[in-house]
């Protein structure tokens, strides 16, 4: 069997262990006789795997007893409507952070939905950095405020989220939830899609206060409305219940690795060996991001040239060492160090960029 060393940013790395492990359950479930892929959702056998996967979440964040979990289609994508139909009533407004793509697809979206007003943005640096704490005013009447903790395209991250008062917070936490600890007390909402940290694509992870989902306006769309998703366990339709599945098992492992501190720690240590690799090549790679917004899940970079680039990527993937292309809006090179890629992953990344920029520079 041949494993490249997978630097995708998403669908990612799934763990080894996950993988041998579907392997095994794919034709025989839980001596059910059936494939996870063929088993109802409203089986017994189903039920654990759904009931066990929203438990080891809660178990593995803190604060979370005053919100419920749901899981439901549609990536985050999705939830950049579900988030204004459910919170944005009529005649209130959200203010909106933007640091990149991904939060102004979602300001773009609310404001096809509700008022919504832009409080911040990083759109004139390029998306090279995040606010820094007492940047922007939040209106104190606002529903909620919105922002992405991590940017896949742009490599930038937020150390810790932005303050909104007494105003629910909201975030997009697709491409960072559980990478480090996460205290969900602070958050009226957090979304996520799986296919980054959680698990492969198909499902999106939502936990929302409770005080909140009482509140929420139920959508003309029973599937986007979070208050009968929750009364109905998130089985108020077919769920995907492979993905939920392959869920459960990553959270099952991130517990057995050591939880969040343990993770967060090899994160750290993955992170700062690319970073330590691009700010000693003597600017033959540059960081897009400011080193105090750095993201510790996608590392973006530039070579001198974009021919550099493409011979750099080229000879890249013929080691082994794949889905280091940057997004398409910026170009260059990206590595994305999600939970499930290796330090022994990075080390040969990081020595292949040391010997091309010996080769090449």
């Amino acid at each position: 069997m041949m494993r490249v060393h997978n630097f995708g940013a998403g669908p990612a790395a799934l763990p080894l262990e996950v993988l041998e492990r579907l392997k095994e359950d794919l034709l025989d479930f839980a001596g059910t006789g059936c494939s996870i892929l063929e088993i109802s959702h409203r089986s017994p056998a189903y039920d654990g795997v759904h009931t066990r996967a929203i438990s080891r979440l809660r178990s593995l964040v803190d604060g979370a007893e005053n919100h419920e979990i749901v899981f439901m289609s549609g990536g985050a994508r999705t939830q950049f409507s579900a988030v204004p139909l459910n919170l944005l009533s009529p005649g209130s407004s959200a203010d909106y952070v933007t640091t990149g793509r991904w939060s102004e697809l979602a300001l773009s979206a609310a404001r096809r939905i509700g008022s919504v007003r832009e409080v911040w943005s990083s759109r004139d640096s390029g998306f090279t950095t995040v606010p820094s704490a007492g940047s922007f005013h939040v209106d104190p009447s606002a529903a909620y405020l919105h922002y992405t903790s991590n940017n896949t395209i742009y490599g930038t991250q937020f150390p810790q989220p932005p303050s909104a008062g007494s105003v629910p917070l909201v975030c997009d936490m697709s491409s960072d939830i559980l990478s480090r600890p996460l205290d969900v007390s602070p958050f009226g909402l957090i979304y996520a899609g799986a296919q980054k940290n959680l698990g492969p694509a198909g499902v999106t992870v939502v936990l929302i206060r409770k005080d909140l989902l009482q509140r929420a306006v139920d959508p003309s769309v029973d599937t986007l409305s979070y208050r009968l998703m929750a009364e109905k366990n998130s089985l108020l339709n077919t769920p995907p219940v492979f993905a939920i599945y392959v869920v459960g098992l990553v959270l099952d492992r991130l517990e057995a690795m050591g939880g969040l501190l343990e993770t967060a720690r090899r994160n750290a240590e993955k992170a700062e060996h690319i970073y330590h690799a691009i700010d000693g090549s003597g600017g033959f790679y540059r960081g897009h991001a400011e080193r105090e917004s750095r993201s510790s899940m996608n590392v973006t970079f530039r070579l001198p040239s974009e021919e550099l680039e493409a011979m750099f990527l080229s000879a890249a993937t013929e080691e082994g060492l794949v889905g280091l292309k940057g997004h398409r809006s910026v170009g260059g090179v990206r590595a994305s160090l999600y939970n499930a890629v290796e330090m022994g992953s990075v080390a040969e990344l990081v020595s292949y960029m040391i010997e091309f920029q010996r080769r090449r520079g």
